[in-house]
């Protein structure tokens, strides 16, 4: 029979969060460090860096492997 470690998946899931967001982050702080030098509103890409921040928190709320396995740091659509 085999047992799945649901904290282990939640670890699982949140490591692989953390190596979705880093490159979604990246680009956050590119379009925030020009927005800067624009004087442009930057209300949206901190609002988009602060949801990036939190997503490993969505995998502590979840119930099923199914919910952890349909986390992604990629924007919903």
């Amino acid at each position: 029979m085999i047992t799945i470690n649901f904290e282990k998946a939640r670890e699982i899931t949140r490591e692989r969060l953390r190596r979705e967001r880093k490159p979604l982050l990246d680009e956050q702080d590119i379009l925030f460090l020009r927005a800067v030098e624009n004087s442009q509103d930057k209300s949206e890409i901190v609002a988009e860096k602060q949801r990036l921040r939190d997503i490993t928190q969505l995998a502590d709320s979840a119930t099923t492997l199914d919910d952890l396995k349909e986390l992604t740091a990629r924007y919903p659509k």
